[in-house]
């Protein structure tokens, strides 16, 4: 049994517990309490002076589909050849050696949904899983997490202006969104149909087993979104949600759940026109959930902290915008009884930081996964990043 004591806790799940306990066994958070508390035999962190927080969740990214350095050749994130692609699963085009998922440590983040692209109208299947493993299957904590789909200016790109294809306008966009969901509708409905990979993705969604996670920037786009999934009875997330705030009342009314971001970006499209670091504490004072993402690599995944410290200064509270990377993160990918928060019976998943997680001063000094300890900086050697001996036994290419 591990005993981390002394630290500030931020359990997610409650007040701050200022010198606290985490009690942990095996994978499995078993205590948390205020004060010092160690049963006989517990190996203890003395954490004086630290903070605790669980491990953050990137609620949206392409990690290890558009890998780091070989952004061409391992670049997975789009299959740009037909706009209906509901049957590919980001499980297949993930590469767990990414130095992305070291990345992903060093800034404190332990989940991540990864997936595909938002070339497609329809792009396939996402993924929750662990940024600690060699191997994707033993990572995964949630699959499928969410069949992605787009509206907007990518898909009138990639196919209208690149291939002089449909969709060429947000008209045809919403056209091929309605008519697959409405196509999947009668697969469902017939008795013995002959098996079709596209349908049985879509008929997960219609079954609501998993939720349609549509990018959408543009508040136009946004409620188009809306309008679709009331039509056919679906769970919709809405990814990016650039100019939420100009429907947050929509979103609260509906209880639409959002996914916001990158907020560290420019005006680099037309559709982020309307950024603003407001969006945040707009959707929270009108009573939306939602959590934060860094896209990455559009952002790089270790600033996940940093997207809620700009999320802060754009007005939200400095606690909502830890809930945002953790248990809000959770509860909107359906982990909310596994994850996001320190409580008995979670997964052991705990990052201890030198100082307040959205000091941009503060560092990641150790992360725990599932009770092992795959992350920790040594104070011998300035800032350089080590593994534990146990990772790196795991990892094919540590960083040395």
């Amino acid at each position: 049994m591990l005993a981390f004591t002394g630290a500030r806790i931020l359990t997610m799940a409650g007040p701050p517990l200022e010198k606290g306990t985490v009690l942990v066994d095996q994978d499995r958070i078993v205590e948390v309490k205020e004060g010092r508390v160690v049963p006989p035999g517990a190996e203890v962190l003395d954490l004086q002076g630290k903070t605790i927080l669980p491990g953050m969740i990137d609620a949206h990214s392409h990690l290890g589909i558009v890998e780091e350095i070989y952004r061409e050749e391992g670049d997975d994130c789009n299959e740009n050849t037909d706009p209906v692609t509901p049957h590919l699963r980001a499980i297949d085009a993930i590469n767990p050696a990414d130095p992305g998922f070291l990345d992903a440590l060093t800034g404190g983040v332990t989940t991540v949904i990864t997936g595909p692209g938002s070339a497609n109208i329809i792009g396939g299947e996402m993924v929750a899983l662990k940024t600690w493993g060699t191997v994707v299957d033993d990572m995964i904590v949630r699959f499928p997490a969410g069949l992605k789909a787009a509206l907007g200016e990518n898909p009138k790109r990639s196919y209208g202006r690149e291939k002089k294809a449909a969709p060429a306008t947000r008209m045809a966009s919403a056209a091929i969104l309605r008519e697959s969901l409405a196509r999947a509708q009668d697969y469902l409905k017939k008795e013995a149909p002959e098996r079709d990979l596209k349908m049985e993705a879509l008929g997960r969604v219609l079954k609501q087993e998993v939720p349609l996670r549509l990018h959408a920037h543009r508040a136009d786009d946004i409620m188009t979104a809306v309008r679709i999934a009331e039509e056919f009875g679906v769970n919709l997330v809405i990814e990016h949600c650039t100019e939420g705030h100009l429907v947050a009342g929509k979103l609260a009314e509906k209880g639409i759940p959002v996914v916001i971001g990158p907020l560290l970006s420019n005006r680099a499209k037309v559709e982020l026109q309307g950024i603003t670091l407001r969006t945040a504490s707009v959707l929270a004072e009108a009573g939306v959930q939602f959590a934060l993402m860094t896209d990455h690599p559009v952002v790089p995944i270790q600033y996940l902290s940093v997207s809620a410290a700009l999320a802060v200064k754009g007005g939200l509270s400095g606690e909502r915008a830890l809930r945002a990377v953790t248990i809000d993160a959770a509860a909107i990918l359906g982990l909310e009884k596994r994850l996001g928060s320190l409580e008995p019976g979670k997964d052991a998943d705990l990052v201890i930081w030198s100082g307040n997680p959205l000091d941009i001063s503060s560092r990641v000094e150790q992360v725990f996964v599932e009770g092992n300890k795959v992350f920790h900086i040594n104070d011998h050697s300035g800032d350089h990043p080590q593994k534990s001996d146990k990772y790196l036994n795991k990892l094919p290419n540590p960083l040395k």
